[in-house]
């Protein structure tokens, strides 16, 4: 079961599919669900228009999925990701529940961005059987996942996650449980240092991605890539690098809140360092 059917979810539920597996997507929002179907749908038209897959292989993909808005669906699954906001009592809540729903074999894995595994773990009754599987975005073009085990995690449980994503076709790196991993750790203090160059009045938005994408040979520059995470996302995870290291050089840029506060989150809501259509 891949649990949040948003742009995340929705990409994870689709490889585990595309590589094999019976999956239940889960949301307790139905026009949620609806969405992410329709963009799993969308993703598969023009992978057999591009002839990467057969109109058969996509029936087939198509025919291993489908949706639940009822948690206790979980009930049968051998494998639960977690894809939800990112938020540590929302999770917390979560997993709780999950704990009672699910098999006990069952690993339960968070795709957390940021929040640590081993608080998360300390929810439940089966600590050795919560990882986090940090993919990235977008989901079905990005090889990489984070694998991150928490102090509790078994080497069993990590050596199932881990050869889980060789099947998916991913490239996995291990991590330990530290805020922000390894990715969002390196990226998300780049980005906050290239809003923090607006807030001063060092460049533009245009002329700072620029300088990223022509002299650093970024494929997208760092407040485009913001827009498209999410401003509240970015914000999120740098408080959670600034509250766990305690450590100034991880305080959020006051302009990246103050356009959280403004609902300007980027590609979502049209409107972030950019306007969007």
């Amino acid at each position: 079961m891949v649990i949040g059917a948003g742009q995340m979810g929705a990409g994870i539920a689709q490889v585990c599919a595309q590589s094999g597996y019976q999956v239940k997507l889960n949301d307790r929002n139905e026009s949620a669900l609806e969405k992410g179907m329709a963009t799993i749908e969308k993703l598969l038209h023009r992978a057999v228009t591009k002839e990467r897959l057969s109109e058969t292989e996509k029936q087939a993909v198509l025919e291993r999925l489908s949706l639940s808005t009822d948690l206790a669906d979980a009930h049968d699954c051998d494998l639960v990701i977690e894809a939800i906001v990112e938020n540590m009592d929302l999770k917390a809540t979560l997993f709780r529940e999950l704990d009672q729903i699910a098999p006990a074999h069952a690993i339960l894995a968070t795709n957390t961005s940021s929040l640590p595994i081993t608080e998360i773990a300390a929810t439940t009754k089966r600590p050795a059987q919560v990882i986090g599987m940090h993919f990235m975005n977008p989901v079905p073009v990005m090889k990489l996942v984070e694998i991150i085990r928490g102090l509790q995690t078994s080497d069993a449980t990590y050596e199932t996650i881990a050869s889980m994503s060789d099947r998916l076709d991913k490239t996995s790196v291990a991590v330990n449980d530290f805020p922000g991993f390894v990715a969002n750790r390196i990226l998300m203090p780049m980005i906050n240092e290239a809003i923090y160059t607006v807030y001063e009045g060092v460049a533009s938005p245009e002329d700072v991605d620029t300088v990223m994408k022509l002299g650093m040979n970024h494929p997208m520059g760092p407040l485009t890539l913001a827009d498209f995470i999410g401003l509240d996302t970015c914000l999120s995870i740098m408080e959670v690098l600034h509250e766990g290291f305690g450590d100034s050089k991880y305080r959020p840029c006051p302009l990246l809140r103050q356009y959280v506060q403004a609902g300007w989150l980027g590609k979502k809501t049209g409107r972030g360092f950019f306007e969007y259509e």
